[in-house]
């Protein structure tokens, strides 16, 4: 391969740093150690393949642009919704393009195509992605609440107030429904409460 791969390297540095970055918007609910970015995406992926799989779209593809969907926050941090409120906000592509520079074109190409898909919210895979990080924002506030961050429930309501696809809707209201142990209830095989 005769393509200089520093700039590769470098970002993989950089893509480490979401490990470290919280989710901002948390502390607004009194979460004092909210999830980071990283954690963020990772069930936001694997939340965009299972709804993608449900509505027949492609479930790879779906993943694929969850896992991207953040990584411009390196550069720019966890901005939440008050926060933008006050700050221009930075265009998610043009991060990119500076995050990709020097990169094999091949791959650079893909994440900036992977970016601008997402953001333009029109494929069903993008729509499939684009639920489930609000499905995912919902879930961890179920989550947050158990805990009793009862604040929380704004997020919830207003994350379930942005989904749109019939799959997340369906399952949105299943997690609703449930209780956020009764997974090990049931793996255990303990009557439910």
């Amino acid at each position: 391969m005769a393509d200089d791969l520093s700039a590769v390297a470098h970002f993989l540095y950089e893509a480490g740093t979401l490990k470290h970055a919280r989710r901002t918007g948390w502390w607004m609910a009194g979460v004092r150690d909210p999830e980071s970015v990283a954690e963020h995406s990772w069930r936001t992926s694997l939340i965009a393949s299972v709804i993608a799989k449900l509505e027949g779209a492609d479930p790879a593809r779906a993943a694929y642009l969850a896992v991207w969907h953040d990584t411009q926050e390196t550069r720019t941090g966890d901005v939440n919704y008050l926060g933008k409120k006050y700050s221009t906000e930075a265009d998610p592509q043009a991060v990119t393009a500076d995050q990709v520079a020097g990169m094999p074109e091949v791959l650079a190409a893909a994440v900036r195509e992977l970016v601008a898909e997402y953001e333009a919210k029109e494929s069903r895979e993008a729509v499939c992605a684009r639920d489930a990080d609000k499905l995912e924002c919902m879930l961890q506030g179920i989550e947050y609440k158990a805990q009793g961050y009862e604040n929380a429930q704004r997020w919830i309501d207003n994350s379930r107030g942005r989904i749109v696809t019939e799959t997340g809707q369906r399952l949105a209201d299943e997690l609703l429904s449930q209780g956020s142990l009764d997974w090990l209830r049931t793996a255990l095989g303990e009557k439910q409460a």
